[in-house]
């Protein structure tokens, strides 16, 4: 059913002042889908027969964003809490010959021509909340379908509206998100919808670079990352997209430590463990962390020896930056995602750390992301947790103050005690946090000890002075 959140209260109460003022009004688009499903719609957009003129002298606080093509954002406060509803006045395109925005277009009075522009038929119905019988609790009674929407929602069916070829054609930007709406609500692309995105999943080349970014963090996000990656495959847009991922397939792995099968194999399995909601650069490092594999593959050299990628961790950070250069990530973003792609091999090694090793391994940002990203990495490969679970159990007992000490030293102390700057100071700095993180030493007063004994002052009036 139908529930007051702000944002649904505010596009009721703008479509009723339209239905209030003679015009046809509707919840359209992804709204009246997640309704549909009994998904909570994360915001409502309202079409319309008014103009934008119209929209936009009936509200007090609009904004013209798209009014050449018929949608201005209508601003209210509801309860305290500030929306922005989309309100698109009925139209019907013109060609599309840049594959994003048509070139001209022409408003028009009736829904059901609208609907005929839009994506997908589950994204094609309208609804007159004002209709909905609350004591039958069903609103299908108050849907408007011109498209067949219904019969594919209740059949789990991704279909373009009409003609699939002129839908891909007018925005390239639906093949991959044709792949995302199929893979988050477990659907099946239609045979001819399908076949359509492979003919044109070249075009896909054509959409920016942030838009196809967007896209596909948002497939990795969902909770489904598996299932889109492999619709990405199945339908020719992977190798277009994402080129360095598409080379992943049948990059064999040594059986002894992937028994699961190839690089790609490993990675959708990988994949398949992000939940819904997952930072977005955890889940780009889960997707990237081995991309260095197939550059550094080499194959067994003679009887017991193994397959080997040597390096695929210094080549798969290079490459990554080149992705996450290409795709536009913002410089925070590229740097946890390399860091990540850097540091996913460390955690075969934590059993030998020092304990001053180990603490500065806890000191990278976001530490539980690492974490998270190396036990996926385990349950797609061996499935042995040992080195998790002592890593894991290390962080959390490990008090903030010992992972980051405050210095028992600067530079300054140095100074006062007789000794010349110069690049010695960071020898001396560093021996003396290793001791600190080693928990041998406590105080300053050890701490200069220290220093004194391992770098002692030359002798006055000696030739090293």
């Amino acid at each position: 059913m139908l529930s007051l959140t702000p944002s649904f209260a505010a596009a009721l109460g703008i479509l009723r002042k339209l239905h209030s003022e003679g015009f046809e009004a509707y919840f359209a688009g992804g709204c009246v889908r997640d309704l549909l499903l009994g998904r909570e719609p994360d915001d409502y957009d309202v079409a319309t027969s008014a103009t934008p003129d119209i929209v936009l002298d009936m509200f007090p606080r609009t904004f013209a964003v798209g009014a050449h093509f018929g949608v201005v954002l209508v601003s209210a406060e509801m309860d305290g809490t500030p929306t922005l509803t989309e309100v698109a006045t009925f139209r019907s395109d013109g060609a599309y010959s840049d594959g994003r925005r048509p070139d001209v277009v022409r408003y028009t009075t009736s829904a059901e021509e609208d609907v005929q522009r839009r994506d997908f038929t589950i994204n094609g119905l309208l609804l007159d909340p004002d209709r909905v019988d609350e004591k039958a609790g069903d609103l299908r009674e108050a849907v408007l379908d011109y498209v067949g929407g219904l019969e594919d929602l209740d059949s789990s069916t991704i279909r373009a509206i009409g003609e699939p070829e002129r839908r891909f054609e007018e925005d390239h930007l639906r093949l991959l998100r044709a792949v995302r709406f199929a893979a988050r609500f477990r659907f099946a692309i239609e045979p001819r919808t399908q076949a359509a995105m492979r003919s044109l999943a070249h075009t896909v080349g054509d959409v920016s670079r942030e838009r196809v970014r967007d896209e596909l963090t948002r497939m990795l996000t969902e909770g489904r990352a598996r299932r889109a990656f492999e619709l990405l495959d199945a339908t020719g847009l992977l190798v277009h997209v994402l080129p360095e991922v598409a080379k992943l397939k049948e990059v064999a792995q040594p059986p002894e430590f992937h028994p699961e099968g190839d690089v790609w194999i490993h990675t959708l399995m990988l994949l398949e463990q992000l939940e819904a909601g997952c930072p977005m650069t955890l889940a780009w490092g889960a997707l990237l962390h081995d991309i260095g594999k197939p550059a550094t593959y080499h194959a067994p050299s003679g009887p017991g020896d193994r397959i080997r990628f040597n390096g695929h961790v210094e080549v798969g950070v290079r490459i990554a930056a080149d992705i996450c250069r290409r795709l536009r990530f913002s410089n925070d973003e590229t740097v946890q995602i390399l860091t990540l792609v850097e540091n996913h091999m460390r955690f075969g090694d934590v059993l030998r750390m020092k304990a001053s090793t180990l603490k500065r391994f806890f000191r990278l940002e976001r530490f539980p992301e690492h974490l998270a990203l190396h036990r996926m990495d385990c349950m797609a490969s061996h499935g042995h947790l040992g080195n998790y679970e002592f890593a894991k159990e290390r962080y959390e007992a490990t008090p903030e103050e010992e992972v980051r000490p405050v210095p028992l030293l600067t530079g300054r102390e140095l100074i006062a005690a007789g000794y010349r700057p110069g690049a010695a100071f960071k020898e001396m700095l560093h021996a003396v946090e290793e001791a600190q993180l080693e928990g041998s030493i406590h105080t300053s007063e050890e701490a200069m000890a220290l220093v004194r004994a391992d770098f002692p002052l030359p002798v006055e009036g000696s030739a090293a002075e």
